[in-house]
């Protein structure tokens, strides 16, 4: 549910900031995007030196479903993307964890749901739909939707927007696939654009 012109959003979510801060770009259609658990198994550790790299299951690689990702939203130029994924905190900036992705993905991210401005412990105790529903209230998108393997702790009004992905499969696994492709359709009626 997001609402339209002049319709109440019906929860809000404050996190405390240093200094205000609004997203540099708002409204349109966005696709909140994790990840561990999403883009490849959820067990990712990083090591100095190496970078970031699938700990566990064997045989599975860093960012190995992004061009599945990013085939799916070929019919969708003008989705954006918020990083919703933790890489962005380990990085310390949004275009460092971006640049990890695909052009073709990389270059629809416009931002994160964690931002420097932020006070990070209180951001780091919300649980992941919390962080992205407080997102949804400054970005206020046309419509939107979250890929996330943590379906814990989301508020109720969000949990029509959640693809939720196998934490090893991620959007491989064929019943997640076609919740993305579905709820993608759905974001865009073919009749009039966006809702």
């Amino acid at each position: 549910m997001t609402p339209g012109d002049g319709e109440a959003w019906p929860v809000d979510v404050t996190i405390p900031y240093t200094r205000p801060a609004a997203p540099r770009q708002c409204g349109g259609a966005v696709l909140y995007l994790d990840f561990d658990g999403v883009l490849h198994p959820e067990d990712v550790w990083r090591r100095r030196g190496a970078g970031p790299y699938v700990a566990s299951p064997p045989g599975h690689a860093v960012f190995e479903h992004a061009a599945l990702l990013a085939s799916c939203l070929v019919p969708y130029p003008d989705l954006r993307i918020v990083l919703s994924t933790s890489w962005v905190r380990v990085f310390r900036s949004v275009s460092k964890a971006a640049r990890c992705l695909p052009a073709s993905l990389r270059d629809r991210v416009v931002g994160a749901t964690f931002h420097t401005r932020m006070a990070s412990a209180a951001f780091e105790a919300l649980p992941r739909g919390a962080q992205v529903w407080g997102d949804v209230c400054r970005r206020r998108p046309t419509a939107w939707l979250a890929l996330d393997d943590d379906d814990a702790g989301w508020p109720t009004v969000c949990l029509d927007h959640l693809v939720h992905a196998d934490p090893v499969q991620g959007i491989s696994a064929p019943p997640v696939l076609a919740a993305l492709q579905a709820r993608l359709a759905a974001m865009y009626p073919e009749e009039g654009g966006l809702p």
